[in-house]
């Protein structure tokens, strides 16, 4: 296919019918993605790391989004900020991607040196006519929500993200998330699209056939069904599913936990997102194999084990909070056919591994969630480049949250001038 017949994203976005998955070429074609890159990375609010990632000051984690890289820093004052990592000499990277310790940031170019505020407070050979006060590193916004570090790159950022803000932090708040550590961290790069990626994760359609492991954890019901299909025994179990979760709810409600789902989703949004708690299936305590606490000392105050499942939904990430530990993931995209997704599993800052917690049971679930979602991602990329792909219609018990994310695609993508 030459240059002059390739259709544009709008066009693309365009001949998609409605209820039905979009066409192949959005997956594959680098102008698409520096597009997406442009509006859903650079644009809006997106999950770049956690408090944890930087605990004490002077600790530094760099991110890389895109040609874009930002300086994630804890100042002397314990404050977190965001710099764009970009020396104001002649713009060479200040830092490598990760994590380091630092006193100062110094450009390894030419020496220009940065206190951790972004300030330029040393140079060589500039005369006495420079002034340094007009070359300060340039701040990126920064919002902490819990433990989530959120940035935004564009000079106006949505001004939504408050939603996000006045939603989460009282949910997040009886875990007391700035108070925990990293127990362990991974990454995947998974060989799809980075919107393949978070279709993936909008749905559990696959989850009974594809995730031994995590579904040991979930009540199936949360997941969507087909009342169409339902026999008596499902019946049974839906009414099982109903009374268990009203009870739990009641029991967290009187103990001043927030419950009822929130969803902020449609077009009209920027910072897209979603949450609920969930109840857990077998013992009711944790994401673990046996559905019981990995980690003896529980985040917060509280001593009760069984408050379910907090999780949070962006564009870019997924959260899973309770009562002992958090795993968060959120994702870069690479390529057109790359996406990084980054772990983090947190447990309380002064558990102690071995004692506390061991790494194996923390993190069982969600290691083999995540290598089979990769598998399952890569398979759908594949295909869906297939000449023979035609978008097939999703199902309205179980993929809605897809078919309303690519909804919210082309809606900021036309908010975006695209």
């Amino acid at each position: 296919m030459s240059e002059v017949q390739l259709k544009s994203l709008g066009e693309l976005i365009r001949s998609r019918e409605s209820g039905c998955g979009l066409p192949g070429e959005v997956f594959i074609r680098s102008d698409i993605f520096d597009t997406d890159v442009d509006v859903f990375f650079h644009k809006h609010w997106i999950l770049v790391g956690v408090t944890a990632d930087i605990p004490e000051p002077g600790d530094v984690s760099v991110v890389d989004i895109g040609k874009a890289s930002i300086i994630l820093v804890r100042d002397d004052d314990e404050n977190i900020r965001a710099f764009r990592n970009v020396c104001r000499h002649r713009g060479a990277r200040l830092k490598d991607a990760g994590k380091s310790t630092v006193g100062k940031l110094v450009c390894p170019y030419h020496q220009w040196t940065y206190d951790l505020d972004g300030s330029l407070c040393h140079t060589k050979h500039m005369g006495k006519h420079f002034d340094p006060t007009c070359r300060s590193l340039l701040p990126v916004h920064t919002k902490v929500v819990g433990t989530h570090v959120f940035v935004c790159l564009a000079d106006e950022p949505p001004a939504d993200i408050g939603k996000l803000e006045a939603t989460m932090a009282p949910r997040f708040a009886p875990y007391d998330l700035q108070n925990t550590k990293i127990a362990h961290e991974a990454e995947i790069i998974e060989d799809g699209n980075w919107k393949l990626v978070m279709e993936n994760n909008r749905e559990c359609y696959h989850c009974e056939a594809g995730h031994p492991e995590l579904t040991v954890s979930f009540l199936p019901e949360d997941f969507g069904f087909s009342t169409d299909e339902m026999t008596e025994e499902s019946l049974r179990a839906l009414d099982d599913y109903h009374k268990r979760n009203d009870a739990s709810q009641q029991g967290w409600e009187k103990e001043g936990l927030l419950c009822s789902p929130v969803e902020e989703l449609g077009g009209d949004v920027a910072t897209q997102f979603r949450t609920q708690r969930l109840v857990i299936a077998g013992c009711g305590e944790s994401q673990t194999m046996d559905t019981k606490v990995a980690c003896q000392k529980l985040l917060g105050r509280s001593s009760r084990r069984d408050l379910g499942d907090t999780h949070m939904w962006t564009h870019n990430s997924w959260t899973h909070v309770m009562s002992d530990h958090a795993m968060i993931s959120y994702i870069i995209p690479l390529t057109p056919e790359k996406t990084l997704v980054r772990t983090k599993w947190l447990v309380h800052a002064d558990a102690i591994e071995g004692v506390d917690y061991d790494v194996n049971k923390l993190t069982e679930v969600w290691v083999a969630t995540n290598a089979q979602d990769a598998s399952l991602v890569a398979i759908n990329h594949r295909g869906a480049q297939d000449p023979g792909y035609i978008p097939g219609p999703y199902s309205p018990f179980t993929e809605t949250y897809v078919d309303q994310f690519v909804d919210w695609y082309a809606a900021r993508l036309k908010a975006h001038g695209v």
